[in-house]
């Protein structure tokens, strides 16, 4: 796999503005500093409005991401369509997700992918973070809700098949936790999230293990 990083030099002041017009690509953040993730080929033209401190750095890497890992879009589409076959079966889910879109699977398959460093799908079509965080405003997810949605996704990947290596399963589930607390904060009552975040970006804890060439 080859990526291409961009540096950029932000001032603590106009961070904010950065982070919205990076909305869709991978960023890392240290301080006064981002790097922009591209995979290697893919067109870039540049943050708006801000400019980099050098042309582009290109690696090779080995190490898959984890949307490769899992099997890709169509691995990540069964995955949730499994999934949300059981919310709605749920009895503590089912009135929470009444009313969701007929493609609300594919749409959450293209979340999925878009933090697992696939395609920014989801930024393209649907507005990326913003319009996430603005799926669960108002809603109170209570956190016996955001449990039982955790463990049903959990079993989903196994019925769908999803790499069970402890190194994924490990990054799957840490996302899982992580972004339900979070959709929980979000929904409260009176919440007021940052809306111009970027698409968070997940990756391994530990590389995947892999038997040693032979």
């Amino acid at each position: 796999m080859i990526v291409d990083y961009v540096r950029y030099t932000v001032p603590e002041t106009a961070s904010a503005d950065f982070e919205k017009a990076a909305a869709g690509h991978a960023i890392e953040r240290g301080p006064g500093r981002y790097l922009v993730k591209i995979p290697g080929g893919a067109p870039f033209s540049g943050i708006e409005g801000f400019t980099p401190d050098a042309e582009p750095e290109r690696y090779e890497t080995t190490t898959p991401t984890l949307y490769d890992w899992a099997g890709g879009h169509e691995a990540l589409v069964k995955l949730m369509t499994i999934f949300y076959g059981h919310v709605l079966e749920d009895p503590l889910l089912e009135p929470v997700f009444r009313h969701m879109d007929p493609h609300h699977a594919e749409y959450v398959a293209r979340w999925l992918g878009e933090v697992f460093g696939g395609p920014a799908g989801y930024s393209d079509a649907h507005g990326g973070h913003a319009h996430m965080i603005g799926r669960h405003l108002g809603r109170g997810i209570t956190e016996p809700q955001r449990r039982r949605w955790v463990g049903l996704l959990l079993d989903a990947a196994d019925e769908a098949g999803l790499p069970d290596d402890p190194e994924f399963r490990a990054a799957f589930a840490g996302y899982l936790e992580w972004g339900s607390r979070l959709a929980v904060v979000f929904s409260a009552p009176g919440a007021e999230p940052n809306l111009h975040e970027p698409v968070p970006h997940w990756d391994w804890a530990m590389p995947p293990w892999q038997p040693p060439a032979s």
